[in-house]
Order: C-alpha cells, then sequence, then structure tokens
C-alpha cells in the first residue's frame, strides 16, 4: 500500500495565501449575483413547470409570493405591491401600498399606478394576476355559442422609456401571458349560472430586463376581467428587484 505523500499538506498554506483581499471581495460579489440570478432562474423555471399543471392550487400561489417577497427583501433595491379591484379603473387593478406585504426600498417607488425604475441596471419584473371565473355558460346563450365559448385570462406588463420614444402614451409590451382556464358549459339548473362556483386560475410571469432610470412599468388587463381579479392576500401582485 503506497502511503507516501505527507509532503502535501504542506504546500497547500503557500496556494491559499495567494489569493488577495480585493480577489477575495471580488468573488464574493461575484458569488452572491450568482445566487439571486440563480435563485430567480430556478423560481422562473418552477413556475413555468407548474402553470402547465393542471389543477394549481391555492397554496401553491401563496408558495410562489412568500418565495417572490423574501428573495426582493435580500437585495439592494426592490419593490412589491399587492393588487385591488377599483371601479374606476378600466385596464388594471389598483397597486396599493402600506398594505400587507407590500415594501420598497433602494428608489423604487409606485406613482400613479406605475413603478418607476431609480437607476440604470438589470432587473427582475414579474407580476400575477389571480381570477376566480364561472365556467358556465350564460343561460341566454344559444347552445352553440355555449359549447364553443372558452375562458381566456390574460395580463401584461408595459414599459414606457425615454430611450424609445418621447412620446408619453407610447409603451411597449415586456411581459404578456394568455392562457385558457376552461370551455365554458351549458348551466344544468336554473337560477344564475355564476352562482353554480368560481373557479380558481392564476396567471404569472417574470423575467430579467435591463432599465434605465426614468423608466415606467404599468400592468394592463381587459376590462372584462377586472371583476373576477382574486385580490386576496399573496394573490394578485407586481413588483420589481434589481440584480
Amino acid at each position: 500500500m503506497d502511503v507516501a505523500g505527507p509532503k502535501e499538506p504542506e504546500e497547500r498554506p503557500k496556494s491559499a495565501s495567494r489569493t488577495s483581499v480585493p480577489y477575495r471581495r471580488c468573488a464574493a460579489g461575484d458569488a452572491l449575483l450568482a445566487v439571486v440570478l440563480c435563485a430567480a432562474g430556478f423560481l422562473c423555471v418552477t413556475l413555468l413547470f407548474k402553470s402547465q399543471e393542471q389543477g394549481q392550487t391555492e397554496k401553491n400561489d401563496d408558495l410562489q409570493h412568500v418565495v417572490l417577497r423574501e428573495i426582493s427583501r435580500t437585495v439592494r433595491a426592490a419593490i412589491h405591491l399587492e393588487g385591488e379591484y377599483n371601479s374606476k379603473l378600466n385596464t388594471s387593478v389598483e397597486w396599493k401600498k402600506d398594505v400587507d406585504q407590500y415594501h420598497s426600498e433602494g428608489g423604487l417607488k409606485l406613482e400613479e399606478n406605475e413603478i418607476v425604475i431609480p437607476h440604470n441596471g438589470l432587473y427582475f419584473v414579474y407580476s400575477q394576476a389571480s381570477f376566480r371565473v364561472s365556467c358556465q355558460a350564460d343561460e341566454d346563450d344559444d347552445a352553440d355559442d355555449q359549447r364553443r365559448q372558452m375562458v381566456h385570462l390574460s395580463h401584461s406588463v408595459k414599459r414606457w422609456s425615454d430611450s424609445k420614444s418621447e412620446d408619453k402614451s407610447y409603451y411597449e409590451t415586456i411581459l404578456q401571458s394568455v392562457r385558457t382556464a376552461c370551455e365554458k358549459t351549458p348551466s344544468s339548473g336554473g337560477g344564475d349560472a355564476r352562482a353554480h362556483g368560481k373557479w380558481f386560475n392564476a396567471v404569472y410571469m417574470g423575467a430579467v430586463f435591463r432599465l434605465n432610470a426614468g423608466d415606467r412599468l404599468k400592468t394592463v388587463m381587459k376590462e372584462s376581467l377586472l371583476r373576477d381579479v382574486d385580490d386576496g392576500p399573496g394573490n394578485t401582485f407586481f413588483g420589481v428587484f434589481a440584480l
């Protein structure tokens, strides 16, 4: 048996001593950025697979909300908002601050129902809209219409930037998600078909973008869907954090 080799431990301190303090600091910074990027990437992949599964539960959505909130609390600039239905708005829910799990730091702020970006850099932008929709056809629809109707849910995030256009009304879509919740079925009994129960479903989206100081982000939703938004704690949210 070859037991030679006690000299190797004597040489290890020499290689360790070559690592300078600036290098270790740089490596630590790179490691932190890598952890945040990996966490964001893992979250995106996880949520993508979740969104493809049938019968997604409210418990999973609660977990997703907690993970996003905790990641955003570990970075230098972040904002997390909760959404509520407001009958005075016809293109979006109202994003609320100082409620539930709201937090804002590092210059990110809510202004006129839009998130304002404080500095140039990479940001992870995310949003979820949850719905409770009826999958029963209206009684006044004919039989053919009842069989063909599909319930589609959609949600998008748009960006205004003076680097794209000086027109204050021009917003480009940076995130968009559309999914089919169910196919409407004929009502089997009398009374209001919508009173026979609601189906819970959620539309999530998130990605990394390079944004500029002064950019503004807003969400857009079809007016016909706004009344079906589930604005319970943790169900509908909008946020950004710097990477």
